[in-house]
């Protein structure tokens, strides 16, 4: 590499419109601010990864929105899907597909000498994630390819960094995609892990690889109130640097009065994610039978 790569991380944008009552937030307003400083960021940055959730409800024109509010970047942009994000939407919105495809949107690029590798963990009608016996002969592919390039793995749901299943499994991609995901990463240069989902910064080294998760730009996770899913005004963006040495992220938190926007019972969360799972699953059975 003739410079250390520099890139942008955002992730859960929940573009949609201001009357959207599960939006609880200026999520527009908040992105025009984060534009404005990412535009300031000297020297400009190589790239923007944006790890999911970049629609609120998934339709195609909130990402025809979002394209156009992120041209002003003038970068390429990486994007991934989330549980918030529908396939067909996406395709539609933000490729220009006339007609939407169901096909998982997994793809890789090389941008200043990194090999970025991008899976979708979307599964859809379910709020956690998961990753197809097909995707991951794709993504032991794709770490084939460029083996002399460092690589960044992006996926809106973190891998459940645990020894063993947690209750709170629809924080991430199921316990057993994680568990594979370890092994089927090990040997390769992977310089980084970055995700979003969980709404709140947190850094992880997972099997000697770093795992950044990003606040994102809709709202923040109240980590201290752990009997509840409390949701606070909040949003940050990470930019980071890959030197020889590894990978450094720095967070540029948005001015926020924490305010509170909206409490889920964990309880419920965690009822509501178990059914919509099965039904999910139960769904991809009866397609894959036909």
């Amino acid at each position: 590499m003739g410079h250390d790569p520099t890139f942008v991380h955002l992730t859960d944008l929940h573009f949609g419109e201001p009357d959207d009552p599960h939006l609880h937030s200026d999520t527009d307003a908040t992105m025009a601010q984060i534009i404005d400083q990412v535009q300031r960021i000297d020297p400009k940055p190589d790239f923007v990864i944006a790890s999911g959730d970049l629609a609120n409800s998934g339709d195609a024109p909130s990402y025809r929105k979002l394209a156009a509010a992120l041209a002003a970047l003038d970068m390429p942009i990486l994007f991934a899907l989330g549980n918030h994000d529908t396939r067909e939407g996406f395709y539609e919105g933000m490729l220009g597909h006339e007609t939407g495809s169901s096909a998982p949107y997994d793809h890789d690029q090389v941008i200043a000498g990194v090999h970025i590798i991008v899976l979708d963990s979307s599964v859809p009608g379910a709020i956690s994630g998961a990753l197809d016996p097909a995707q991951f002969d794709w993504l032991e592919a794709r770490l084939a390819d460029h083996a002399d390039l460092p690589k960044l793995i992006v996926i809106h749901h973190p891998p459940m960094l645990g020894d063993t299943p947690d209750e709170d499994f629809w924080r991430g991609i199921r316990f057993e995609d994680s568990q594979r995901l370890a092994e089927t990463l090990r040997g390769h240069d992977i310089r980084g892990i970055l995700s979003g989902h969980i709404h709140h910064d947190r850094f992880s080294v997972w099997h000697g690889i770093p795992v950044i998760v990003g606040m994102g730009q809709h709202a923040a996770t109240d980590i201290l109130a752990t009997d509840r899913l409390r949701m606070v005004r909040g949003a940050s963006f990470g930019i980071g640097r890959i030197r020889r040495s590894g990978l450094t992220m720095a967070l540029v938190p948005l001015p926020s009065d924490r305010a509170e926007l909206n409490v889920y019972p964990l309880a419920m969360l965690r009822e509501r994610a178990a059914e919509i799972e099965a039904a999910a699953q139960a769904r991809n059975a009866s397609t894959a039978a036909e």
